[in-house]
């Protein structure tokens, strides 16, 4: 029996989720009747034109049939990547396979999608926390990191605490990829000591406990500064579109206070969900057994001073690299530099690369495209905001409520970047022609902050993918999590996230921190100028 523990009851009918995600399909893509609100956004907006270029429909009908799939490829997706129906690559697989299959890409746009920036990005991510783990500098950056602390709750406050902070302002995938070991290593020192003499009995409710302290905290640090995702910069862009820019300060002003309360937030859930589960309660034993390891190591070796300097030209290049180098040109000198440097053989970089999960989120990547390339996103958001308009909530706090709702939603089955690209061309003319003071900054924050919270699908952010990649016992290799885990945890701290969005940024920051004087004017005037 797995240490983790195995899906039980329903969970394991593995068949039984295969034919209800294939009857979502089915049902939505070829049953159902296509909305006339989904043909009139097709049109009005270009989507029909644009297939009909692309030659993958030849008219409206055809082109409205093909969202349809796409919609349908949406419940499907997040069953099999839930329940794990099949291995969480072959589901990512589906995706492309899919758009191939029935055209709704062309074709040389479908492989873009599955290997683009964003999977080199990740790629790098995992070469980079292999070499970290490989040449054993995670354990040196667990003991500078928590190396002061004893006991348990310390150790977790410090954890959750710090880990929020620095993902407000760096990578929180490249975090991710070597502290996820370290939190291994912790946990199994914590145990094997609590464990009767050479046996080990495992506490798969503390590692999870460290798995998700790590992984929600780096995601919390998500509103805190531009630097913290593309989905901040992609916002960032659309005010400068309306000549109402805001600056790096000016928006840890609106976003920071979120990182420390989020994590405070975490440590408070975390201790209610899992205080009567845990066997382990101290966890010194596996940060002494660290620093000891680390004290035999003896000072910093070659290979470590090679890959500490790696990971800090990869960080700045990412930092300040821009558009000239992206995401994913930095990150691929992952691979490379051990292999020059000669500290680790390619080939061991290799065998720690999880592709399993690196397939999932490419395939989550093009299931992205689709929805907003096919305009079925663009459907799903009017009505989303025709819905809102219904219930009186067009405009101020209730347009705020309802988007950020829309976007925390949307962007865990979809990247936070593609999620502001997508929301944010509609929702900021929107707070503009609502003439309400504060907007469009007002809005666009709600969306541009809300898009951090992709606690609860698996596929919701890099962190996510990582933490269930690299969650492994280290004495067995087997995977502490699955993929049901995020939506069991993750889907209650999400709900958490965005009540403390809307209590304290809408009702606190937003009217203490007011707005400046004239964007509205000036955004209303650049919007009239440009519809002339």
């Amino acid at each position: 029996m797995s240490v983790a523990g195995s899906s039980t009851g329903l969970l394991e009918k593995k068949g039984l989720w295969i034919g209800i995600g294939l009857s979502a399909f089915l049902l939505i893509g070829f049953v159902a009747p296509v909305p006339e609100s989904l043909v009139e956004v097709l049109s009005e907006y270009g989507y029909i034109d644009k297939m009909i270029e692309w030659e993958i429909a030849s008219d409206a009908q055809e082109a409205a049939h093909k969202t349809m799939i796409v919609l349908g490829l949406v419940p499907m997706a997040i069953i099999f990547f839930a329940v794990e129906a099949l291995p969480i690559g072959v589901t990512g697989i589906l995706m492309p396979l899919m758009a191939y299959f029935f055209g709704l890409l062309p074709f040389n746009m479908i492989g873009k999608t599955f290997a683009g920036d964003a999977p080199m990005f990740m790629l790098g991510v995992f070469a980079l926390g292999a070499t970290v783990v490989e040449v054993g500098l995670h354990k040196r950056l667990a003991v500078w990191l928590l190396g002061w602390t004893r006991g348990f709750w310390p150790t977790i406050i410090v954890l959750c605490m710090s880990m929020a902070v620095v993902g407000s302002f760096m990578s929180a995938p490249a975090m991710c990829s070597f502290m996820v070991p370290v939190m291994m290593a912790v946990y199994y020192g914590s145990v094997k000591a609590n464990s009767p003499e050479g046996k080990v009995i495992h506490d798969p409710a503390l590692a999870k406990y460290l798995l998700f302290s790590l992984c929600f905290a780096l995601n919390m640090g998500g509103p805190g500064t531009p630097s913290a995702g593309g989905r901040n910069v992609i916002m960032m862009g659309m005010f400068n579109e309306y000549q109402i820019p805001i600056t790096y300060a000016g928006w840890m002003r609106y976003g920071w206070p979120l990182v420390p309360l989020g994590a405070l937030l975490l440590i408070v859930y975390m201790a209610t969900l899992f205080s009567g589960k845990l066997k382990t309660r101290d966890l010194t034993p596996g940060l002494e057994h660290i620093k000891e390891e680390t004290r035999k190591a003896g000072k910093m070796t070659y290979a470590e001073y090679v890959t500490a300097g790696s990971l800090a030209l990869i960080v700045t290049l990412w930092v300040f690299g821009g558009e000239a180098t992206g995401l994913g040109g930095p990150a691929l000198l992952a691979l490379v530099i051990p292999v020059v440097f000669k500290t680790v053989s390619f080939d061991k970089i290799l065998a720690r690369i999880s592709f399993n999960a690196w397939f999932m989120y490419c395939g989550a990547l093009t299931l992205g495209a689709l929805l907003k390339e096919s305009g079925g996103a663009l459907w799903l958001a009017n009505e989303f905001l025709e819905g809102l308009a219904q219930v009186g909530m067009a405009s101020g706090i209730g347009l705020w409520i309802g988007m950020s709702s829309f976007s925390g939603l949307v962007t865990n089955f979809m990247s936070d970047a593609a999620t502001v690209a997508l929301i944010g061309p509609i929702v900021v003319p929107m707070g503009v022609m609502t003439q309400v003071a504060g907007e469009p900054w007002a809005v666009g924050l709600s969306v541009a902050l809300a898009s951090s919270y992709a606690h609860f699908l698996v596929v919701g952010s890099p962190a996510n993918a990582l933490t269930f990649a690299l969650g492994r016992y280290p004495d067995t290799d087997e995977r502490v999590l699955e993929a049901v885990d995020f939506i069991k945890y993750g889907f209650g701290f999400f709900i958490l996230s965005m009540l403390l969005l809307w209590a304290v940024e809408f009702l606190l920051i937003f009217p203490l921190v007011g707005f400046p004087e004239g964007i509205l004017e000036q955004a209303t005037q650049v919007l009239q100028s440009s519809a002339g």
